[in-house]
C-alpha cells in the first residue's frame, strides 16, 4: 500500500470527485506520479493544464497536517489502495481517492447496503416512510446508508438504530465541521452502534452548494439500490438517482400523491423504471439469496407502524411541559431568545415574522416585508441554528 500522504496530495490537487483512474493508470502509481517532473506530466494526454499548475503547486508535506488531525481525534483514513477500502466505490468511474472516516466501515462490502435519500424539508408521509422502510429492511439486516443530514436522511437512520441494524451516514463535509450540530447526537449514535460517518473532505471542511451534489456519488456507490422517498422534480436526491443509474445500482422509489409537486420526481422515477417499493419486503427480496437474508423478519408496513405505535406510547414525552418540566422549558425559551437576539438583519426579521403556530411561505414574507427567495435562505439558516422547525406544505414555526 502507498504511503497515505500521496493520495491525499492527490487529492488535494485535483480536487473531490475528479476522474484519477486514468492518470494514475498512464503513470504506474500515485508516488511515480508526484516523482515525475512537470514535462512528462505535460506529455501526459490524462492531465489537462489546470491539473498540472496544481501538482506542480502542491507538495507532499500539505498532507501531514491533515494526518495529524486525523490521528488526534482518531479518525481513520483509507486510501483507494487500501484494503480496508470498499471494492463498490472502486467500481464507479470518480472514486474518492480518500475516504475520512469515524467508526468502524466494517465488512460493508458483504453487506446488503442500500441508500435512502429524499428531501430536507419532508412531508409527514415521507418522514413515516423512511423511518418504517429504513426500520425494516435493517431488521432483516440490512445497513442503511444515508446523508446524515435533516429530514428523510435523518428519519432513515434513526429508523436503522431503532432496529438495532448499523447506518452510515456520508456526509457532504469534513468531520469536525461546524455543520447541523441540531443531528450531533444523531451521529454520535450511528457512531457507536457499529456504523460510521463517511467523508471524502478533509477534516473541517465546511459544507457548501456544491459538496453536497459530489457526496451523492458516494452515497449510491456504496450502495446495492437506492430508495427515493421524496423528492421535487429538481431535487438532490434524483442527482443520487442518477449516479445509481450511471453506476448499474437498483433505484427503488415510494409511491405518492400525482397532485402533490412535491413528490413529482419520484414519480417520474417510476415512470422511467424504478422498482415501486411498497413495503421493506420489496427491497429484502432483491438481495435475500446473494446475502442471506431473512425473508421471514420483513415486517409489512403494517405492523411495523403498530410496533412504533406501542413504542410510542411507552416512551415519556420529552416535550410535555408540567409543573415539573415548566423550569426547563422556560429556560429553552429563554435561550432562543437570546439567540435571536444575535441574528443577521434578515434571519431577525423573518424569526420576528414567525410565531408559535406553523406559517405558509407566503405569509412569514409578507410580515418580513422581504421576497420570497430571502425569507427561503434566511429559513434554512434559522433551521440549521435549530432556532425552527418546518413541516410540510412549506411551513414554519419557532422551535
Amino acid at each position: 500500500m502507498t504511503d497515505k500522504r500521496y493520495w491525499i496530495w492527490l487529492s488535494k490537487c485535483l480536487g473531490e470527485g475528479a476522474k484519477f483512474k486514468e492518470i494514475i493508470e498512464d503513470f504506474g502509481s500515485v508516488e511515480k506520479l508526484y516523482e515525475s517532473n512537470i514535462l512528462e506530466w505535460r506529455m501526459s494526454p490524462a492531465l489537462n493544464a489546470k491539473q498540472i499548475e496544481k501538482l506542480s503547486k502542491l507538495k507532499l508535506d500539505i498532507s501531514d497536517e491533515i494526518i495529524e488531525e486525523c490521528k488526534q481525534n482518531f479518525w481513520s483514513i483509507i486510501t483507494y489502495d487500501d484494503e480496508a477500502y470498499p471494492q463498490r466505490l472502486r467500481e464507479i468511474s470518480n472514486p474518492p481517492a480518500v475516504l475520512y472516516v469515524e467508526g468502524e466501515i466494517g465488512d460493508i462490502e458483504n453487506t446488503a447496503a442500500v441508500a435512502i435519500v429524499g428531501t430536507r424539508r419532508a412531508s409527514t408521509y415521507a418522514l413515516k416512510a423512511a423511518h418504517i422502510m429504513a426500520k425494516g429492511i435493517a431488521l432483516c439486516s440490512c445497513a442503511v446508508i444515508s446523508g446524515g443530514a435533516i429530514g428523510v436522511d435523518s428519519a432513515s437512520h434513526r429508523g436503522a438504530l431503532e432496529a438495532g441494524g448499523k447506518t452510515y451516514a456520508v456526509l457532504g463535509c469534513g468531520l469536525g465541521a461546524d455543520y447541523l450540530r441540531e443531528n450531533e447526537d444523531l451521529r454520535r449514535e450511528i457512531v457507536s452502534s457499529g456504523g460510521a460517518l463517511i467523508t471524502e473532505y478533509p477534516p473541517h471542511t465546511p459544507a457548501t452548494k456544491f459538496t453536497f451534489p459530489m457526496r451523492n456519488r458516494i452515497i449510491s456507490g456504496l450502495s446495492l439500490g437506492t430508495l427515493v422517498v421524496e423528492a421535487g422534480e429538481k431535487s438532490g436526491s434524483l442527482i443520487t438517482a442518477n449516479f445509481a443509474a450511471e453506476q448499474d445500482r437498483d433505484i427503488f422509489a415510494i409511491p405518492a400523491s400525482i397532485f402533490d409537486s412535491n413528490f413529482l420526481g419520484t414519480n417520474l422515477l417510476i415512470n422511467d423504471g424504478a422498482i415501486v417499493a411498497t413495503s421493506p419486503s420489496v427491497i429484502v427480496n432483491q438481495y435475500a439469496e446473494r446475502y442471506g437474508l431473512d425473508e421471514s423478519k420483513a415486517l409489512s408496513v403494517k405492523e411495523l407502524a403498530e410496533i412504533g405505535k406501542k413504542q410510542k406510547e411507552n416512551t415519556p414525552k420529552k416535550d410535555q411541559i408540567s409543573f415539573d418540566t415548566m423550569p426547563q422549558d422556560r429556560v429553552k425559551r429563554v435561550d432562543l431568545s437570546k439567540k435571536a437576539l444575535d441574528l443577521p438583519d434578515n434571519e431577525k426579521a423573518v424569526f420576528n415574522a414567525l410565531s408559535d403556530e406553523l406559517q405558509v411561505i407566503e405569509a412569514i414574507a409578507e410580515k418580513a416585508n422581504m421576497n420570497i427567495n430571502e425569507v427561503l435562505a434566511s429559513l434554512t439558516l434559522l433551521e440549521m441554528k435549530g432556532l425552527i422547525i418546518s413541516a410540510s406544505g412549506r411551513r414554519y414555526k419557532i422551535r
